[in-house]
């Protein structure tokens, strides 16, 4: 099972139709089921049987877990696959010490690939939507993977399966969600 996280300021959102279910689809074309929990409720823990987790994107203005960071502080203990979306990307970069600051980016956007990695389409760019607000500085020691011409667009943990992109690949660049599902166990 993949569980899909939403950042946005409440459960239930608008956020859900825009950014959660269109990630949920991927998954369920690729034969995987998935479950909603909103960060809120996530005082408990990864539930058992996760296999993933996609931290989803939020709307452009709804940015209210910075400053809840304290509710991913799961994300610290968990070996089980993380990708982060937009916003997941800045939840994962805080929670796990890097930082955030404004950077706004909307539309197609060419992202140029800085290290290849088999998360990301094998060319030297790509086009991908952005919708965000804020950029990302990764924590320390984490591998840049893509940059685009205004802030970095995708990371990754090098001890651990963590990754994070700023743009929206449940836009336009599935393979992505699908390349990361297939990181999950089984």
């Amino acid at each position: 099972m993949i569980l899909l996280v939403d950042p946005a300021f409440r459960a239930g959102s608008l956020s859900m139709d825009e950014f959660v279910l269109p990630v949920g689809r991927i998954v369920e074309r690729n034969e995987r089921t998935w479950r909603y929990r909103h960060y809120a409720d996530m005082e408990g823990g990864i539930p058992e049987e996760t296999e993933g987790v996609i931290i989803c994107g939020t709307a452009l203005k709804d940015n209210g877990f910075l400053s809840a960071i304290d509710w991913f502080d799961w994300l610290k203990e968990t070996e089980i696959p993380v990708l982060g979306i937009c916003a997941g990307m800045q939840v994962l970069c805080l929670a796990c010490g890097g930082t955030v600051r404004e950077g706004f980016e909307i539309g197609m956007t060419e992202v140029h690939v800085t290290a290849p990695h088999p998360l990301l389409p094998p060319l030297p760019s790509f086009h991908a939507y952005e919708l965000h607000s804020h950029s990302c500085e990764p924590p320390p020691g984490w591998e840049i993977l893509a940059v685009s011409s205004a802030c970095i667009q995708a990371i990754r943990d090098p001890h651990h399966p963590r990754f994070g992109v700023m743009f929206h690949p449940e836009v336009r660049n599935d393979r992505i969600v699908e390349v990361f599902l297939e990181m999950c166990i089984e």
